[in-house]
């Protein structure tokens, strides 16, 4: 079983949240909502350009081979949406600085892919490949620590680092 764990940062500081509520508190806000290891949903207010919603790991369209899982996936909206929320939570004005930001955090940013692009074979004799893997590849938890370090946030206590 993997890791599952929902989280709202409330501006200040986090707290534990119930996954299926949306927050009804003053903006602005994050909410990070962790299911199995393998697919993190941030949702955050305001959405500035994005949608408001963006996923680590997989989309919920490629993790359940399903295009009725979520809405379609644009990264790069969502990048600019997020580095919106970042400028907005820590006082920067400059666009240069929130481009940047975007850049950064367009790197952890899941796209939706075609299931028919996903290696769901790979080979048990090429444990080389395993090894190579960086944590935050294998284990959203891992890869959700590090985005919120990069949004410059605290990361929450039960999140490894």
């Amino acid at each position: 079983m993997g890791f599952f764990g929902t989280y709202l940062f409330n501006g200040h500081r986090w707290t534990a949240h119930h996954p299926a509520e949306q927050p009804i508190i003053p903006e602005p806000w994050l909410l990070v909502d962790i299911h199995d290891s393998d697919i993190a949903t941030i949702t955050y207010r305001p959405p500035g350009s994005g949608s408001g919603v963006a996923y680590l790991g997989d989309t919920p369209r490629t993790y359940f081979e399903n295009p009725d899982a979520s809405a379609p996936t644009d990264a790069a909206r969502e990048a600019a949406g997020l580095g919106a929320w970042w400028a907005h939570q820590h006082g920067r004005s400059s666009g240069t600085e929130r481009e940047a930001k975007e850049a950064d955090l367009a790197a952890y940013l899941a796209e939706d892919l075609n299931p028919a692009d996903i290696d769901l074979d790979h080979d048990d004799d090429d444990d080389d490949d395993d090894e190579d893997l960086d944590d935050a590849e294998v284990f959203v938890e891992v890869k959700t620590a590090r985005f919120l370090a990069a949004l410059d946030l605290p990361v929450p206590d039960d999140l490894p680092r």
